[in-house]
């Protein structure tokens, strides 16, 4: 029977994922999908500490700052529309007053480090090779804050600037943490402040940057979200409304690829034992006081007790909040 699409099947990885590990997970919007996923079905994952970054150079700068104990970013931070901000973090940490402002950047990277210290896994969603840079100093930023146009020079990385600045931080992960593993893919999102022209080339230095990563060294990985969406999905039915995102159906297939691609057997099956309780929490019955709805419940809360007695550093308080309140 003919198909009318091309598929991109799924490889396993030389790695997996397990609940065991510790993953870090930095970059684009949808390096959130994936991390908030992981988080979902119980992996240990920290998920963009500084928030949203789109650029390798400041994905790399966030990826160093990690590697410190307490750095120095004061550079870093300006007032601007009554607001204090840092060029190396998202807009959501932005704060009128300046001490919590500062104590929530040191609170925010303290725990990150901790974390990231013994992290085994690093997923690296690139987003665009577009950035900003200060006019006054040179300094590429994360996030302009809707500051005035004349404090910034724009312009496209190239391929050697983005393997230098990635190449040089994952060095020194590795160097730190001999069993890290690293994935590193390209956003899907579209980028289309500068027209589909330049999206298409920014992608472009992207792909061949994480192409030489790559072959650099042996323990960075290549994932096809962006060819799955962009060559296997291939379609504006997997496209939110805004024409620029994907879907949550898209979301899901990619994440189903990821699965594939990144988990033993086992793994697998837990997250799907995992994805079932969910599921039931998010149940929302019509008649909630009947002995069936609390039969239900006991049955689900069962069921966490018996996983959690094969895998008992898994964080099912939630949902056993949820049921035990059924019953």
């Amino acid at each position: 029977m003919k198909t009318f699409r091309t598929v991109l099947p799924p490889s396993k990885a030389p790695f997996s994922l397990t609940h065991a590990d510790r993953i870090v997970v930095i970059g684009s919007c949808f390096s959130e999908h994936i991390g908030e996923r992981l988080r979902a079905h119980k992996f240990s994952v920290l998920v963009n500490p500084s928030g949203i970054l789109y650029n390798p150079i400041s994905i790399a700068r966030l990826l160093e700052r990690l590697l410190e104990g307490e750095p120095d970013i004061s550079e870093a931070i300006f007032q601007h529309q009554g607001l204090w901000h840092s060029w190396e973090h998202h807009g959501r940490f932005s704060h009128p007053e300046r001490e919590t402002f500062e104590h929530q950047l040191r609170a925010t990277h303290q725990r990150a480090a901790a974390f990231a210290a013994s992290a085994q896994r690093l997923l690296l969603t690139l987003g665009t090779a577009h950035v900003f840079a200060l006019r006054q100093s040179g300094r590429i930023v994360a996030n302009n804050h809707k500051a005035p146009a004349a404090w910034f020079d724009e312009r496209r990385l190239s391929v050697a600037e983005t393997v230098s600045a990635l190449a040089t931080a994952l060095e020194r992960w590795k160097n730190a943490r001999p069993d890290l593993n690293v994935v590193l893919t390209v956003s899907p999102v579209r980028h289309l402040r500068n027209g589909l022209v330049e999206n298409q080339r920014s992608k472009a230095v992207l792909l061949l940057a994480c192409e030489q990563l790559c072959a650099q060294y042996p323990f960075v990985h290549y994932f096809p979200a962006y060819e799955l969406m962009l060559d296997d999905l291939r379609d504006y039915r997997f496209y939110a409304a805004d024409m620029t995102h994907p879907s949550d159906v898209a979301v899901d297939y990619i994440w189903e690829h990821f699965s594939q691609t990144f988990f033993p057997p086992q793994t697998a099956q837990l997250v799907a034992d995992i994805a079932r309780i969910r599921a039931a929490a998010a149940h929302r019955p019509f008649h909630p006081d009947t002995p069936e709805h609390r039969a239900f419940a006991q049955q689900q809360y069962n069921a966490i007790q018996q996983l959690l007695q094969q895998h008992p550093t898994l964080d099912f308080s939630e949902e056993l909040t949820h049921f035990s309140a059924l019953l």
